[in-house]
Parts: C-alpha cells; structure tokens; sequence
C-alpha cells in the first residue's frame, strides 16, 4: 500500500498470520475490515461504497436461471457453532453449489469470485477450470519471486494471501460465505482447519492418506513446496491442498487449490455433500459487466498485477 512498510502492516489491514510470528506478505490469511470502501492500494484507493456499479443500473445480489423467493432476515443456510462443536459434522445447513462451466483466464476468474463476495446471500461453492497456463500469486507475494520460480505461464494477483500456486491441472474451487455465517466470523487458523478438515475427508473418499500439515516447513513462495498449518500433505510431506482467504465487509472468501484426483464433478459433489447437511446446484446468471470491470480496473490490470 501507497506508503507503507511491511512494519506495523498486521496491524494495519487485520493481517491475520497463517504461522506463529509470520505476519505481512508471507501470510495466507488476509482481513480486509480496516478497510471500509474498496481497495487501497500502491496506485491509491477504488472505491465501490456508497453508490455501487451494480445498483446504478439496477442489479443487486445474484441471479439464477431457477427462480427462488426473496430471502429476509437472518442469512440463510449457515450453521450455529454448537452444531459442528458437538458432533454436527457440517459447516453449513445449506450450501449452493455452482459448477461454472466456463474456463476463465486468470483475470477474470479472480473477478468472479469477487462479484460473488460482492452478492452472495447464502454459502455457496464455486468450483471452476483455468483457460490456458496461469500462476496466481497472493496479494503480498513479489511477482519477481513468482516469475523466478515458475515458467511457462501467465500470472494473476489474488485478492487473497499466501504465496504462488501453479494452475495447470489443479482442482480449483472457492467458497464465499456471507458475513454473519459462523464461518465468515471465527479467526482464520480456525476457519482454515475446518474447511481443510473436510477436505481431507473428501481425498480419503478417493483412495488418498493426506493429513494435516503442522506446517514445519517455512511458509511463503512457492505454495505447494511450503505447506503451512492445517494444509493437506501425504505421509512423505508433500503438499495436497492448501488455500487462502480474504475477510471483508461482505464476508469470507476462501480460494483453494487442489492436486487432481477424481473426475471433478464427483469430487464437487462429495465435497458439498460434507460441508452441508442439504446443497443444490444453481446455473448463474453472471453480471459480465461488472466481472469485466473488475478485471479492467483491477484483475487484469498490469499496476494490481505489479503492485509488490
């Protein structure tokens, strides 16, 4: 940020650490609650408050091919914490799934989700595939470093922490969940190890052994060579799942990453199926232009992209 050192930045963004004494760029946990409208960033601040794109041309929360009734009060589908601290075995009570069915080149990928963040009123699950090579990097990695260990591929900064994830052939898949869901509001070592918790479950379900990392190795760089806390590594250490978050106004954003395994629709399926007592998949109707502006103005824009 415009200004700024790596001292005191924990302080300043609500920098959650993935590892004891790991603050700053090398975390995997961002919070964004310091900061009220928008993004700031080393080019200054974009601001999306009060009046927001959507809404001056009459859009406002997501759409679905299949209609379904105006939710009120309380957000919908999200379990109390004595559910899952007793035995419940699910993050959520419901949980929308939606198998987007367009490769997206980086960029736009890391918009969506964001448009997602910006309008989801439920938990949902967005499982996707990549259109070409692409290396995403965490919102404080040094694109230098990425470039030095990676090649042959195209690069996108996350909205996220942690360090550089190589996509090609990976199982991608993000979970938003809306402030006010007991996920969206728990630390985020914790919110980390429950959703890891699941995942393990779903990679024993193939036939794999993962457990969860204690994160011995040093965390930062190239992310499936360092696991950190609560990753998933088999019995030699090597790195299976890992993610990263991005807490904010709207909620949790949580991006991860997984070595392929079973057919990916499968592997969606069972994963819904233990994160939720009830899911149901929903075909969405994008706002492709506020996703394109997002990817002007930031995604694909070479200054986000250089920032560190």
């Amino acid at each position: 940020m415009a200004g700024s050192t790596r001292t005191g930045m924990a302080e300043r963004t609500g920098l959650e650490p993935a590892t004891s004494n790991v603050t700053g760029w090398r975390s995997n946990q961002l919070s964004y609650r310091s900061i009220p409208f928008g993004w700031a960033g080393s080019y200054g601040e974009v601001r999306f408050g009060a009046i927001s794109f959507l809404r001056l041309f009459g859009f406002s929360g997501l759409e679905y091919k299949k209609a379904k009734a105006r939710r009120t009060g309380p957000v919908s589908g999200c379990c109390k914490k004595a559910q899952w601290e007793h035995g419940g075995g699910v993050i959520f009570n419901e949980l929308e799934v939606w198998f987007d069915p367009v490769p997206r080149a980086g960029p736009e990928a890391m918009a969506m989700d964001e448009w997602l963040l910006e309008n989801c009123e439920m938990p949902l699950l967005r499982i996707y595939d990549w259109d070409g090579d692409w290396g995403s990097l965490g919102y404080f990695a040094k694109l230098a470093e990425a470039r030095a260990s990676m090649e042959g591929v195209s690069w996108v900064r996350r909205p996220t922490g942690g360090g550089v994830v190589d996509h090609r052939g990976d199982w991608t898949y993000s979970l938003v969940v809306p402030r006010g869901c007991v996920l969206a509001e728990m630390r985020g070592r914790e919110s980390y190890r429950l959703v890891h918790e699941i995942l393990m479950a779903v990679l024993k379900s193939e036939g794999g052994v993962p457990e969860l990392s204690d994160g011995g190795d040093k965390p930062g760089g190239l992310c499936f060579e360092n696991p950190v806390p609560f990753d998933l590594v088999d019995g030699n250490g090597r790195k299976l799942a890992g993610a990263a978050q991005r807490r904010g106004k709207k909620g949790l954003l949580h991006q991860g990453s997984v070595t392929p395994g079973s057919e990916r629709r499968l592997r969606g399926e069972v994963f819904a199926e233990m994160l939720a007592e009830s899911w149901s998949e929903n075909e969405i109707l994008v706002d492709e232009t506020r996703v394109m502006q997002l990817v002007v103005e930031r995604y694909g824009s070479q200054v986000w992209l250089e920032r560190c």
